[in-house]
């Protein structure tokens, strides 16, 4: 795979049934994780630590920071918040494909300085099963 535009890792949320891309945003992140589930035993081969396959819980998280660009968007993810809401996100990743299922944004911080822009940094977690669609 060739390198990448960081400004093609798109996140987008569900506005009234279409995805919209969260505006103004200049930096975005991905992460994956999946819990380990030690099933280890005085019986391991060698003492090696043995893990349970397909077990343990997975859970995504998104975050982003950016600049306020467009009222909607803005006004979009201060009402998730605040509404405790979990709506359809798309994560596209260039050359990868598009991960797609409900978020939740666990933090908002809004900061500014007297001689620069104001800016904004969210948080977000999967909260339920999550789709990917190869590119």
């Amino acid at each position: 795979m060739a390198a990448q535009n960081g400004k093609d890792l798109l996140i987008k949320v569900d506005v009234s049934g279409s995805f919209e891309t969260l505006a103004g945003l200049r930096a975005t992140r991905i992460s994956f994780n999946a819990e380990q589930v030690d099933v280890t035993t005085l019986e391991s081969t060698g003492g090696w630590r043995e893990l349970l396959a397909g077990a343990g819980v997975k859970s995504a998280s998104l975050s982003g920071s950016g600049v306020f660009k467009d009222g909607a968007t803005d006004e979009r993810a201060r009402q998730m918040f605040f509404g405790s809401e979990t709506p359809a996100f798309q994560v596209i990743i260039p050359d990868f494909g598009v991960v797609q299922g409900p978020f939740q944004v666990t933090s908002i911080e809004y900061a500014g300085a007297h001689d620069g822009e104001a800016t904004y940094e969210l948080a977000l977690a999967s909260a339920g099963a999550l789709t990917f669609t190869a590119a």
